[in-house]
């Protein structure tokens, strides 16, 4: 039985995440939606209930917005991540 608020819509876009002081990894989010992501991701090492940075470079031709995210990992599966969104994005021109 699906439990999402809101309906997820299938991508494919790149997704630098990274925990609080550390380093990021790239990944690609495989499905999004206001609320949250699924990052296919092979070693996140991160257990539910952890809060992570997200940044989804988006290209809009010739500007590159940046989405800055929280988001906290809701589960962990053996192909990536489901992460809840927090707040509000800041959207910066690269």
């Amino acid at each position: 039985m699906e439990r999402r608020l809101l309906e997820r819509n299938k991508v494919s876009t790149t997704v630098y995440l990274s925990v609080p002081g550390g380093r990021m990894q790239r990944c690609k989010a495989r499905n999004l939606s206001a609320m949250g992501v699924f990052l296919e991701i092979k070693s996140l090492g991160l257990p539910a209930g952890t809060v992570v940075n997200l940044v989804f470079a988006v290209n809009l031709g010739d500007t590159v917005r940046l989405h800055r995210r929280k988001a906290v990992v809701t589960h962990v599966t053996n192909n990536g991540a489901g992460l809840m969104m927090q707040g509000r994005s800041h959207v910066r021109p690269a």
